[in-house]
């Protein structure tokens, strides 16, 4: 049987089971469960302006190795 078809049968199964039972499997369950991230209203606003600057041109952006490289350099450079 596939993850897939597992998968669909344990929702299908939750939907239509009763509540004592949901509440078992997720009690198993519950430490696997991470919540959601949600951000703060600050973190959107810088987000949003980030992303504002981004569209406008107005900064510098890197690729992933030159993001790879500098992140190498600045970890070099504070070992002991």
């Amino acid at each position: 049987m596939t993850n897939a078809i597992i998968r669909k049968q344990l929702h299908q199964y939750i939907d239509v089971t009763d509540d004592k039972k949901v509440e078992a499997l997720y009690t198993l369950l519950q430490n696997d469960i991470a919540p959601p991230y949600e951000c703060s209203p600050t973190e959107l606003d810088m987000l949003h302006e980030r992303a504002e600057k981004y569209m406008k041109g107005e900064t510098k952006t890197y690729t992933v190795e030159e993001s790879h490289n500098k992140i190498r350099k600045q970890r070099k450079n504070h070992e002991v």
